[in-house]
């Protein structure tokens, strides 16, 4: 299995791939919308707001994960990963695991303080995320499952509150998937 950046050239397959992992779990209904939310990312998102990853086996995408920037007023370099797909029939090998840790560690190399995600934080804890309130840092709507909220500082400090709202790119700017 090689780990790598993702490139334009894969915009097609990732898309696909986001579609039938969600479709096989939660449903075709949101199957399509987080494939169409991944290609939204990948088409929308400016380089500099964006970093992709992919893990490719037999030259197939079998997984993919999207960080891209969540601002904060105080000018915090942070990101918000998500979403992440592992082909259903690579599941369980830790794949997503380490394709995660590739990308929180190409994060780190770029000076990224702080990244969070929106998932199952049994899952995001074995990768470094714990769970936060909104006290210590604001979502940029409304969460449906507050106990989802996670966080990871990069440079080994202590995640302080920050103080007022957060936005995230153009892809997220939708309070239905949050």
């Amino acid at each position: 299995m090689k780990l790598s950046e993702f490139k334009s050239s894969y915009i097609e397959d990732i898309k696909q791939l986001f579609t039938k992992v969600f479709s096989d779990s939660e449903g075709q209904s949101e199957g399509e919308l987080i494939g169409n939310l991944s290609n939204e990312i990948m088409t929308s998102t400016d380089t500099q707001d964006l970093y992709g990853f992919v893990a490719i086996e037999n030259k197939k995408i079998i997984g993919s994960i999207f960080f891209t920037r969540l601002t904060f007023k105080n000018g915090i370099n942070a990101f918000l990963l998500s979403p992440v797909a592992i082909h259903t029939s690579h599941q369980g090998k830790g794949i997503g695991q380490k394709l995660i840790s590739f990308g929180i560690d190409h994060l780190k190399k770029n000076e990224v303080s702080i990244v969070f995600t929106y998932g199952d934080p049994s899952f995001y804890s074995k990768v470094g995320f714990n769970q936060i309130t909104e006290k210590t840092a604001k979502a940029p709507f409304k969460l449906s499952q507050p106990e989802g909220w996670l966080a990871q500082s990069l440079v080994g400090d202590e995640i302080k509150p920050i103080a007022g709202k957060s936005s995230c790119v153009v892809a997220f700017n939708n309070p239905e998937i949050w």
